[in-house]
């Protein structure tokens, strides 16, 4: 048995950027075209105008204060509103496919390592572009690893799902390096006419090397334990799919063919789920709050993250203990944790002690208890 590690990272970031000031206007000019349409309805009470958005609004609800987009031209529309991608023929790298290249060349360089030493890519995303082949064997396929790729979806957890399997493989000598990486077109999921949540998502990709710690050549982070949990509920839910177009009304502009969710319920229900989750993680590896250095969270709402920061510290977190980066990048489903570790865990010092954690649809949460060395 060998013992993982996480030696190096590496994030793709989009440049186009969306400010919550552009989104309002985009949001507010589309909301105002709604009403005058059903100008006649609304004065009978036949339906409720659409609600203007605010910057206000969006900093009290998230703490995201802009984000990092493929396409803002089309998002930004009020008469489209959703990313405008080109059509890129079967014989180009499929979109997904060119951000997580990015991002794996960078954690290849960081971790000091070529595709030659790659045996597996594992494409764990929230959403993929297509049905098959596979993402990851693409990005296999780009990058010119010999061995295995596949993807996986487990939504926001999908990272941390994506470093348990590659973790056990190393472990268990069946490849000596894996590849997990995270390409979130989040933009293309969500609704962007939905005041609740118009203002949630981003685009980013990332990547994580996991490979075996006495092959390291550098600084890296050595993997503990790895812990995943699921529990099923509909309070987060996209019901897109290839069945579409056999349903009756599969044809239609169905508002649920794009990210939904009941935000009230799974604040409610997640938050209790992930603090006893990392608790007992922890505790079975009896680390102690007074241990643990940082914690590195799934990025989806300020208040969320504050609340299990100091649910698990036992106490309001220090500036650094628990970093966010959605203001920046807002919430990017996967990646967001592995954004905010590969951005805060250079300074740790060796020994310290660090978890990352992501959690969302599904229920699901996954949880990676680290250790810095060198």
């Amino acid at each position: 048995m060998y013992t993982p590690a996480i030696t190096g990272t590496g994030v793709f970031t989009p440049s186009q950027i969306i400010t919550n000031a552009e989104l309002v206007q985009a949001f507010n000019a589309y909301a105002d075209r709604v009403n005058t349409e059903n100008a006649e309805a609304i004065a009978v009470g036949e339906m409720a105008p659409m609600a203007h958005s605010s910057e206000e609004f969006i900093l009290k609800a998230s703490g995201i204060e802009q984000r990092y987009v493929m396409d803002k031209t089309g998002v930004l529309d009020p008469d489209i509103m959703y990313p405008h991608l080109r059509q890129r023929s079967d014989d180009e790298p499929s979109i997904m496919a060119e951000m997580a290249l990015d991002a794996a060349k960078k954690a290849l360089a960081q971790a000091g390592r070529t595709a030659a030493d790659v045996d597996l890519v594992i494409c764990a995303a929230s959403n993929l572009e297509r049905a098959y082949p596979a993402i990851a064997i693409e990005i296999q396929n780009l990058l010119g690893i010999q061995g295995f790729a596949f993807d996986m979806n487990v939504a926001c957890s999908s990272a941390t799902f994506g470093i348990q399997a590659a973790a056990d493989m190393v472990r268990s000598g069946s490849v000596r390096a894996a590849l997990v990486v995270n390409p979130e077109i989040c933009s293309g999921h969500l609704e962007w006419r939905d005041r609740d949540c118009h203002f949630i998502f981003g685009d980013v990709a990332t990547a994580t090397l996991i490979e075996r710690k006495d092959q390291a050549q550098g600084a890296h982070f050595e993997i503990l334990s790895t812990r995943c949990a699921t529990e099923f509920s509909n309070n987060i839910r996209n019901n897109n799919g290839y069945l579409r177009r056999s349903r009756p009304d599969g044809v239609k502009d169905r508002r649920d063919m794009q990210f939904m969710q009941n935000g009230r319920k799974v604040f409610k229900e997640v938050l209790p789920m992930v603090a006893q989750h990392i608790a007992g993680h922890m505790a079975d590896n009896d680390i102690t709050n007074t241990d643990l250095k940082r914690l590195w969270l799934h990025q989806a709402n300020k208040a969320m993250n504050d609340f299990i920061g100091k649910k698990v510290l036992g106490r309001t977190p220090e500036p650094g203990e628990q970093p966010n980066i959605l203001q920046d990048y807002a919430n990017t489903s996967s990646a967001g944790s592995i954004i905010a570790f590969s951005q805060h865990s250079n300074d740790l010092d060796a020994g310290d002690l660090g978890l990352i954690c992501s959690f969302g649809a599904g229920y699901s949460v996954g949880s990676v208890i680290l250790r810095r060395h060198g």
